[in-house]
């Protein structure tokens, strides 16, 4: 199997042709609808038409082989949760290797398919219809998050600015998202106050159908996850903005009926395309060890069995030899849960062990860590239609297995956390315990298990067999980030130094974001 496979294309640009005016330049111009400008803005069709690509492409869920690029051959490997076993040649993400080509593609759709869009709100909508430019800006935290998550800085304040455009620090970038957050939340309840009818509806393609105060419990429950990501830098604001959160009048995803899902357009799962109809996406060994070793009923939701080991699961491990790209062809592919087109944005469970973690650090999440951590896995249970949330959480016993490699040995290797599912003794015990759960729950969103491990080296995955970045990067740490796009280096190469400037490291995938500090969790 080769990249061809996997239908490679190039991005591409066209120039369109410019005309010179004309005596009749507004009859030529006229809309052949009919409809005059004023028309347009009154039903909101000017700005509408500009949140659809939000919905598809933020987590590409209608174009398989763009969202293998975005995302499927860096985060959901680094994570440990599935593997492309494909013999790539010299430049493999897997082994450390990492290709270019691949790695600029998240930043390329983020900026051409999201945040060009949202710019247009923000021109036409701003202190004119507040309402949809505060929904604007919870869409583009989501999708700025994730990229500034991947890359460290980004065009942000900076966007549409004349000449090049610069890049502000990853810092700078989480306190405007933040301030915009402030202004989403509390344009949206104001008007959730005033009684006033949702204008979102027909337009939101997420699970929520323009619901004002779903909009508000997720915008919250994003700042917490953000909260969480900074706490390691600058506690004090992490704390702040975590009880801000958690404190609002309208609050996080409680229930499961607030889960945040996106349908896909074309009603596939690009996951499910990958593993079965290209035959071309496993499970990883990490999920096997942990998910097996714990006996998680969620492992038959997330995996099938393999045909090479009837009945049981097999695993491949991460950066190991792939003689060809049919080797692995009999291990476990996906299951149920990647059946369906819907793609979980963020789930009730997540945010339960956010509060978890927060109430371990002591601040008022509204609950013990405990009874936070408890409930996520329920949540989670109940999410994706598994049983014995209760037995699974008092067990003291069961760990993750070694792995074993059906066909290679020599890629065999123990077991690397010692832990149990029930609740610990310690802070750092039961803050394992709390993201080994949360990266359970978080399936199959690997950018978001992927950065949670950065943070807290979370859970305990196994390090890859062969480290092929002539000594970049560490076997030990791990990828840290995407090193900045080659078509910004093209187009915006001003632009690129500030990034590098700001990131304060060499452009490459070992130099830590912001936020990846490297110090004690506690």
């Amino acid at each position: 199997m080769t990249l061809n496979k996997f239908k490679k294309t190039a991005i591409c640009f066209s120039l369109l042709a410019a005309f010179g005016c004309t005596d009749n330049f507004e009859e030529i111009n006229k809309n052949p609808e009919g409809a005059t400008t004023e028309q347009l803005e009154q039903d909101y069709n000017n700005i509408k038409s500009l949140f659809k690509p939000a919905f598809s492409r933020i987590y590409i869920s209608d174009i398989t082989w763009q969202y293998q690029i975005q995302q499927s051959l860096q985060a959901d490997g680094w994570s440990g949760y599935m593997i492309t076993p494909v013999p790539f040649g010299d430049t493999n993400n897997y082994d450390y290797a990492l290709n270019p080509g691949w790695n600029g593609y998240a930043w390329e759709r983020a900026y051409v398919d999201i945040i060009a869009n949202l710019y247009k709100v923000e021109q036409r909508a701003k202190g004119k219809y507040d309402q949809f430019y505060a929904w604007s800006l919870i869409v583009k935290v989501v999708q700025m998050q994730r990229i500034t998550d991947m890359y460290g800085p980004a065009v942000y304040s900076k966007y549409g600015a004349e000449g090049s455009a610069l890049y502000d620090s990853q810092k700078d970038i989480y306190l405007q998202m933040f301030k915009d957050l402030d202004f989403a939340v509390t344009e949206l309840t104001k008007r959730i106050d005033a009684g006033e009818s949702s204008t979102f509806k027909g337009t939101d393609l997420s699970s929520y159908d323009g619901d004002y105060a779903q909009w508000v419990k997720y915008a919250n429950s994003l700042r917490l996850r953000m909260a969480m990501r900074i706490v390691k830098v600058d506690p004090a604001l992490a704390k702040t903005e975590a009880e801000k959160a958690v404190n609002n009048s309208i609050g996080v995803l409680k229930v499961n009926a607030d889960v945040m899902k996106v349908k896909s357009p074309v009603d596939l799962n690009v996951i499910d395309v990958m593993s079965h109809s290209w035959v071309g996406l496993f499970m990883g060994a990490d999920m096997q060890s942990i998910l097996g070793g714990y006996q998680d009923p969620r492992i038959s939701k997330y995996w099938n069995t393999a045909e090479i080991t009837p009945g049981q699961y097999a695993s491949i491990r991460n950066g190991v030899t792939y003689p060809s790209g049919t080797t692995y062809a009999k291990f476990s592919q996906t299951g149920p849960r990647t059946k369906t087109g819907e793609v979980t944005w963020m789930s009730t469970a997540e945010v339960y062990f956010l509060r978890a973690e927060g109430a371990l650090r002591g601040w008022n999440m509204g609950g013990t860590a405990q009874e936070f951590y408890e409930a996520g896995i329920r949540a989670s249970f109940e999410q994706n239609g598994a049983e014995g949330a209760s037995s699974y959480a008092s067990d003291n016993t069961k760990k993750p297995l070694d792995y074993v490699d059906p066909l290679f040995p020599e890629n065999n290797t123990p077991a690397v956390s010692k832990i149990t599912v029930a609740w610990g003794a310690t802070n750092e015990e039961n803050l394992e315990k709390i993201i080994t759960q949360k990266w359970i729950a978080t399936y199959p969103d690997g950018q978001e298990a992927w950065s949670e491990f950065r943070r807290t080296g979370y859970p305990k995955l196994f390090r890859i067999k062969n480290n092929k970045s002539g000594g970049v990067i560490s076997t030990e740490l791990g990828v840290r980030r995407l090193p900045f796009a080659q078509s910004e280096e093209a187009s915006n190469p001003a632009g690129v130094a500030s990034g590098v400037t700001a990131l304060g490291g060499p452009d490459n995938g070992a130099t830590r974001l912001w936020w990846d500090v490297d110090a004690p969790n506690f």
